[in-house]
């Protein structure tokens, strides 16, 4: 299993955490997602690293961005 953790701007309460992990659960192979929202990291596990471009879009439908 591989966990990569995320930096993602602009969640500010319960609803972004939900929207952000919804949407990148939804990315294949994605097993588990977790947002610690005072420091906007959310770390994703899955068997293989997920593509970046990916990610990026799934935190981007939630109308959040990704910074790295």
């Amino acid at each position: 299993m591989s966990e990569t953790t995320y930096n993602v701007t602009g969640m500010t309460c319960g609803h972004c955490v939900n929207s952000v992990t919804e949407e990148i659960g939804k990315i294949d192979g994605v097993t588990d997602v977790r947002v610690d929202l005072p420091s906007g990291a959310v770390t994703v596990v899955s068997p293989q690293e997920p593509e970046v471009a990916e990610v990026r879009a799934a935190v981007e439908e939630a109308g959040y961005e990704l910074t790295a």
